[in-house]
């Protein structure tokens, strides 16, 4: 990749000339279908319900949207104990365990369920395989709350593996039925090296009848990887605590370039783009697109940057309502009073 010189790198960082910055603005991303539904859900019951309305979990992993939906009186929680009987309750877009639909019950929550339906699906697949008297494998990270969310579903027959090492320390008779599934914002590369590594070591093991990682995470990893070996920078923009915002950052930097993931335009750093010519934005399935035209805007500004659309792909996804929002105003209204 050819580099004007650094002909000024002899001067003071002050008196540095920098040169305009092309953008390659990656297609598609942002938020997903299953992230605008959720967002969409909270937006609607706050209007209809009024608040506060109580969220289990962070709605999506966004600092910027968790403390937007803050400022309109959603009150996140991370235990049911902490939500007042007969109050109004959605859970996240990550889902959750029967444990937590049978507590929220219990409490006489009026509960809204803005799971995303690719992750309904994989616990839609647990169960099936549970019942079946399957040992499953679960690929994903420990802690995450999807992760939680779907182990809750078949406990006694779930294992965790998170990496290629757990798979080779399992302890499984040969002859024993076995299935795997997949979080749904893992990296594909890594999920493929997992799935590898199971197939070795058991070969009769079932998968899922259609992979579990979503389009979104996919599209904006190919994304990435597309762009990679023309930029000499790529931002992702998305939280700390975003999956498959992390995954991008990886992968930028699995293709050999410097990947930074930012949570707003304050956490660009100046030193990053000394002698950059080419910068890949793109953004995890979480983050704002306000967000990503805020750093856009820097980069314009301070950079004399000029924007490229890059689409990889083109995604065309809705998910429906939950059925306890797509009742009119005065039907949801009269189902929590």
């Amino acid at each position: 990749m050819s580099r004007r010189p650094s002909c000024c790198s002899y001067l003071p960082p002050l008196y540095v000339i920098r040169f305009p910055v092309k953008i390659l603005l990656a297609s598609p991303r942002g938020f997903c279908a299953g992230v605008n539904m959720a967002i969409e859900c909270l937006d609607i019951a706050l209007q209809r319900l009024g608040s506060p309305v109580y969220v289990y979990h962070e709605i999506v992993h966004n600092t910027y949207v968790v403390e937007s939906f803050r400022d309109k009186g959603a009150v996140f929680v991370d235990a049911l104990e902490d939500v007042p009987e007969g109050s109004n309750l959605l859970f996240s877009a990550h889902g959750v365990s029967p444990e937590i639909r049978q507590f929220a019950r219990e409490r006489k929550l009026y509960a809204i369920d803005a799971t995303c339906p690719l992750v309904t699906k994989v616990h839609l697949e647990a169960v099936r395989f549970a019942r079946e008297g399957y040992t499953i494998l679960l690929i994903g990270h420990d802690g995450h709350d999807e992760v939680i969310g779907t182990m809750g579903e078949a406990p006694e027959n779930m294992i965790l593996v998170e990496n290629e090492n757990d798979v080779d320390n399992l302890e499984i008779d040969e002859s024993a039925k076995l299935a795997y599934l997949t979080q749904t914002t893992l990296s594909v590369d890594d999920a493929n090296r997992i799935i590898s590594r199971i197939r070795e070591r058991f070969p009769h093991v079932h998968n899922p009848p259609k992979e579990d990682i979503c389009y979104a995470t996919q599209n904006r990893q190919e994304a990435i990887r597309v762009l990679a070996p023309e930029a000499d920078l790529i931002l992702v923009v998305g939280s700390d605590n975003s999956s498959n915002s992390q995954r991008l950052r990886e992968l930028g930097e699995e293709c050999g370039r410097p990947a930074y993931l930012i949570d707003g335009v304050e956490q660009l750093d100046l030193e990053w783009l000394h002698d950059v010519e080419t910068v890949v934005i793109s953004a995890g399935a979480s983050a704002p697109e306000a967000i990503v035209q805020q750093c856009i805007s820097f980069l314009e500004q301070n950079f004399d940057a000029t924007i490229e659309v890059r689409v990889i792909r083109n995604e065309e996804v809705h998910f429906q309502l939950p059925k306890e929002l797509r009742n009119s105003p005065d039907d949801t209204a009269s189902a929590v009073s």
